[in-house]
């Protein structure tokens, strides 16, 4: 049986695309397993991806697998290069504003307009939305004139700023170190003026229906991955240190954070 992967939560831009492609070539050949990879690029609902029930690989947020009535089945999770906890697969989430903008710190956006990516999402929404909460809950009131979205993914937050339709926008620190990897103009575009607090990263996800032996092959081929000799170049390219085991137990913290917000009646980040 073949079977389809697909990298579209950190195929920010092409080249980041291409090694994705090298990396579950380089898996297919490892395991055995034949790998499809597929495109599944925005506007098609990630959704519809996670439900596929040919699926060995394809990225998942932690906050909408702790949310689904029926997970799939988890592979391994990515290890940063630049993560926040050190050899961890964690990530966080940048706040971003233009670097000709006048705001230095968070606070100094308050009143303007603030950008989310999907209401599913732990770092353009759960992350964002727990940063803000203490702000929130110090005034009493909401702290941004306008919350802008959904704009689904990294590039339409950063589109946005660009364009001045928001003020400041949330980013996933791995996409993020992905982008300025491979765009040298990028940086002295954006400024970043807050970091959320780490949290478990987007994982690799496979069907639930998938065969425990083929699950098995990848795990144990994607642990290899890290210290792999012929694929230095690719976790350079990639920004990775390796992969790492998905521990499900860290991933309540986004449901901590989810229910401390909405108790607070803090529902959207704004």
């Amino acid at each position: 049986m073949r079977f389809v992967a697909n990298a579209r939560m950190y195929s920010v831009n092409s080249p980041a695309a291409a090694a994705w492609k090298e990396l579950f070539g380089w898996l297919a050949r490892e395991t055995g397993v034949e790998l499809d990879v597929i495109a599944h690029a925005f506007p098609l609902p990630l959704s519809d991806l996670w439900s596929r029930n040919d699926l060995a690989c394809a990225f998942m947020c932690g906050y909408p697998f702790m949310l689904a009535a029926r997970r799939p089945r988890p592979v391994a999770a990515p290890v940063p290069a630049g993560a926040p906890a050190r050899g961890r697969p964690f990530y966080a989430t940048r706040l971003l504003v233009r670097a000709d903008s006048r705001f230095d710190t968070i606070e100094d956006t308050f009143g303007g307009r603030i950008g989310y990516t999907v209401a599913d999402s732990h770092s353009g929404y759960n992350a964002l939305r727990h940063h803000l909460l203490p702000y929130y809950q110090q005034r009493g009131a909401r702290l941004y004139r306008q919350s802008v979205g959904p704009l689904t993914t990294p590039r339409r937050v950063l589109d946005a700023l660009q364009a001045g339709d928001i003020d400041v926008g949330p980013l996933d620190s791995y996409a993020l170190d992905l982008m300025l990897r491979h765009e040298a103009d990028l940086s002295p575009k954006i400024r970043i003026v807050a970091t959320t607090n780490p949290a478990p990263i987007p994982f690799l996800v496979a069907a639930a229906e998938c065969p425990d032996g083929v699950v098995v092959r990848l795990r144990e081929a994607l642990a290899t991955f890290g210290e792999a000799q012929a694929c230095a170049d690719l976790r350079d390219r990639l920004c990775l240190d390796g992969f790492a085991p998905v521990k499900i137990d860290d991933y309540q913290l986004m449901l901590r954070w989810d229910a401390a917000a909405r108790a607070a009646g803090y529902a959207e980040p704004g």
